[in-house]
């Protein structure tokens, strides 16, 4: 596509976003001088599409009432970049449609699409593959995230009906801080006045939202996904496991992501020499043990065993069974 013609159908978008536009500020969004956009103002003009000139200290350009947007145009890097996002949505969990929803919008996009680029979008679409499977968690319903992503932006309390995990259903007064997408679920973390305290709750376990009356000022410093991943790491589970392991944060979280462990630089021991590597205290909750000797030994860093003594003996059986493993010679 040209560039003037990109540049007429950006000053589009822009007007179609509502509002009065200024010249100045159209020229800066366009880079171009504002000479160049009267020119592409009056282009919009010969195809018919009502632009209006408002005169006056706050002056500008808008769109005339009732006009309705023409036929898509999206170029081959936007037209790919919205059906490869609604794939990956789909698959990841993250996008809150239905398969049905998902599949008519990629649809109309095609319809509305030159055929050279529908082709070879197709052909993309095609060939694609992933290495993960399809997220198996329930994406949350329209429904349910727009208020609370709405109560979120404006500050509102909000009265939610939840479901816990072990099946009890409960009404709770929310102020929510943030909505927070991990792993193919959604999660929104809130001061629960019902509990007296800072929660995080699963989207798709909720079955209601109302908005009530008021507002709430947030604390300073709310990190809403810091705080959903330490909630996911410090729930509680049948162990409790605590690891001494020499290296960084950084090093550690490849195999114990943030959501799984908390892990905390230890202070250099007195007397250390500059170049010592650091060590990290790592705290995990879970439900079972036999996963982590195979953890640790991909993350092949040195670490010792506080709690518990059960661990530290599936360790020394999994590094036996790989010695036995090792020592077979082939028939």
């Amino acid at each position: 596509m040209a560039r003037p013609i990109a540049r007429v159908l950006t000053l589009l978008e822009l007007l179609q976003s509502g509002g009065i536009r200024t010249v100045s500020e159209l020229a800066d969004r366009l880079n171009v001088d504002e000479r160049t956009v009267r020119r592409y103002v009056q282009q919009l003009v010969d195809l018919d599409v009502p632009v209006e000139s408002v005169r006056g200290r706050y002056g500008g350009y808008r769109l005339g009432p009732g006009y309705r947007m023409p036929p898509l145009m999206l170029s081959d890097d936007e037209a790919l970049a919205v059906l490869l996002g609604l794939v990956a949505g789909r698959r990841s969990g993250l996008v809150t449609a239905t398969d049905t929803a998902i599949e008519t919008a990629a649809a109309k996009i095609r319809r509305v699409l030159p055929e050279r680029l529908s082709r070879r979008l197709d052909a993309v679409l095609g060939s694609l593959a992933f290495t993960d499977p399809p997220g198996k968690a329930a994406a949350p319903e329209p429904a349910v995230l727009l208020p609370i992503a709405d109560a979120v932006h404006h500050h509102r309390p909000i009265s939610i009906r939840y479901t816990a995990g072990d099946g009890r259903r409960s009404e709770r007064t929310l102020h929510p801080y943030g909505v927070v997408a991990h792993s193919g679920r959604w999660y929104v973390t809130a001061a629960d006045l019902s509990a007296g305290e800072d929660r995080t709750f699963r989207l798709d376990r909720i079955t209601g939202v109302r908005s009530l009356p008021g507002s709430f000022e947030p604390s300073v410093g709310i990190d809403p996904a810091k705080r959903v991943l330490t909630g996911l790491a410090t729930a509680p589970y049948q162990h409790e496991v605590t690891l001494r392991v020499q290296g960084t944060a950084e090093q550690i979280h490849t195999r114990l992501p943030a959501g799984v462990a908390i892990v905390t630089e230890l202070p250099s021991p007195g007397g250390a020499s500059p170049g010592a590597e650091r060590c990290c205290r790592v705290e995990l909750r879970v439900e079972r043990l036999d996963w982590l000797p195979a953890v640790l030994a991909s993350l092949d860093r040195p670490f010792v065993i506080e709690r518990p003594d059960e661990l530290r003996g599936l360790v020394e059986a999994f590094a036996e069974r790989l010695a036995n493993f090792a020592a077979k010679a082939p028939s």
